[in-house]
């Protein structure tokens, strides 16, 4: 449904992005436990570094311009396993840059646009998110750090049963399968919306379960060269503007009319 990819050395703020997000991921087995006697040490930490600082870099680039990634996102996207998102044959590839395959011909998120999305809908403690497009959950598990209240659809069934099982170490999200053209309305209104699949149009659902204040980002356009990732902002009197922030491309949203 949604995934990313960009440029080698990715992504300066000024290049097409490839964000293919919303995909399937492989349930992964857990880890063995650690030998006695033996360190419980972290073989990711030194890329997972590598990559928050490649990233900093980046946002220091970008300082003032509507591309610069949040200090606190970045912190996130450090303590998150994003090795846990992808199968074990990509797990040595986890901590680049850039989209990988986790089956089902879909990807996992490149780690700048996760980022990027999560810095523009700016979610809070306490705040209530809709995600639409759970895919590998990596994205739902970085909102999640966040300590929002997160509820994330994903319209393919045994998609969403893996990422539910994944993401069950959140006590604050609540995942389900579904068509995220029509949002959730049960928990309605929303603080933030984060779509991962490009829509021809801004679902008009999705704008009517945004808050006054709310902030939605999503990617619009009805072909793969000619997508708009929007921020949409909800003022308190209902109006609603957009804002253009990058070129990007993204698969299709599925459903809706």
């Amino acid at each position: 449904m949604s995934g990313a990819d960009a440029r080698a050395g990715f992504l300066h703020r000024r290049a097409i992005v490839e964000a293919i997000v919303l995909s399937p991921w492989l349930l992964l087995p857990r880890a063995a436990p650690a030998r006695q006697g033996a360190s419980n040490r972290d073989d990711h930490a030194a890329p997972r570094a590598a990559l928050i600082a490649e990233l900093r870099e980046q946002s220091r680039d970008d300082t003032g311009s509507a591309t610069r990634i949040d200090p606190a996102v970045l912190a996130i996207l450090a303590r998150v396993p994003r090795h846990e998102y992808v199968p074990a044959s990509e797990r040595k590839n986890a901590y680049e840059n850039r989209p990988l395959g986790i089956g089902y011909g879909q990807t996992i998120s490149q780690p700048y646009i996760v980022a990027l999305m999560t810095t523009l809908a700016a979610p809070r403690a306490g705040q209530s998110i809709l995600e639409i497009g759970t895919g590998s959950g990596y994205q739902a598990a970085v909102l999640a750090e966040t300590q929002a209240k997160v509820h994330t659809i994903e319209i393919v069934e045994p998609l969403a049963k893996q990422a539910a099982q994944r993401l069950r170490r959140y006590p604050n999200m609540q995942a389900r399968v579904g068509d995220g053209y029509y949002g959730w309305k049960e928990h309605a209104p929303f603080d933030a919306i984060v779509v991962t699949a490009a829509a021809s149009s801004i679902p008009p659902p999705l704008v009517a379960q945004l808050k006054p204040g709310g902030r939605m980002v999503i990617p619009v356009g009805s072909s793969f060269f000619t997508q708009t990732l929007l921020l949409v902002q909800k003022d308190a009197q209902g109006r609603v503007r957009t804002r253009q922030v990058l070129p990007v491309r993204f698969v299709p949203l599925t459903g809706g009319p």
